[in-house]
């Protein structure tokens, strides 16, 4: 994994679109079509502010599968990150296919295992993703399930992750912030052939620092990108704030 620190936030999210784009470009020129999965969250807006507006993308020859989504929200709840994306991504650019996770299908588990079965059959380009306040990667809250090769999971989400999507301004309450959703499972966000993990602001430093510097296992689940060939972790000085010097002069 390479560690890539910028001056603040903004500066941050547009290295991390111009690397993102650059993928994405590849592989409309290798192949004539990309794949890329999207995460959503306050951590994300910026860097994809600068992605729709990166020129030279293909859009309509591109797929989009969707990261992670609350179970039973229908997609125009504010709080829908189906909305989120439409909002912030698929109404700005036109792209090709987006895979969204309808978890108020009549049917939730038919609807997981069509996207699984599209999933399985997709080489993803790139995957677009976050680091949760408890060090989550998708909604694979700790202790995260590393052995399920199963592309899409439900998943019970704790304190600490509810805490925080209370704490962005989604919900009224804490209350109001669902127990159970549907996420794309750590094994399937590693098969992705690059990672562009965008993490700002100082209240991600501690998870930063113990998904960087400590062990890497269930308990802390971005931890795992460690482990991916091309995935570059992108922080600004405030998210970069606790980690050792070693830890920036080792990644690469």
């Amino acid at each position: 994994m390479r560690i890539s620190v910028h001056k603040n936030a903004d500066e941050m999210a547009k290295a991390a679109a111009e690397a993102a784009a650059q993928i994405l470009r590849a592989a409309l020129a290798r192949k004539g079509s990309a794949a890329f999965i999207a995460a959503t969250g306050a951590s994300q807006m910026a860097f994809l502010r600068h992605l729709t507006a990166a020129p030279g993308i293909a859009w309509p020859r591109t797929a989009m599968f969707h990261l992670d989504e609350y179970i039973g929200f229908p997609a125009d709840h504010p709080a829908s990150f189906r909305r989120y994306l439409r909002e912030r991504l698929t109404g700005k650019v036109p792209i090709g296919t987006a895979h969204f996770i309808e978890t108020d299908a009549p049917n939730l588990r038919q609807e997981i295992e069509r996207l699984n079965a599209l999933l399985r059959a997709t080489e993803v380009d790139v995957a677009f993703v976050g680091i949760g306040e408890n060090g989550h990667l998708a909604f694979n809250d700790p202790p995260a399930d590393f052995e399920t090769d199963l592309p899409y999971i439900p998943v019970i989400l704790d304190e600490e992750c509810r805490n925080q999507q209370f704490g962005e301004g989604w919900f009224a309450s804490l209350a109001d912030v669902p127990k159970v959703a549907i996420s794309m499972s750590v094994r399937q966000i590693m098969k992705s052939t690059a990672i562009v993990c965008t993490v700002p602001e100082a209240r991600k430093a501690k998870a930063v620092k113990t998904c960087v510097e400590g062990p890497i296992g269930p308990m802390a689940p971005a931890s795992i990108l460690r482990k991916h060939a091309a995935c570059t972790l992108f922080l600004d000085s405030d998210s970069a704030q606790l980690l050792a010097p070693s830890s920036l002069q080792a990644s690469g």
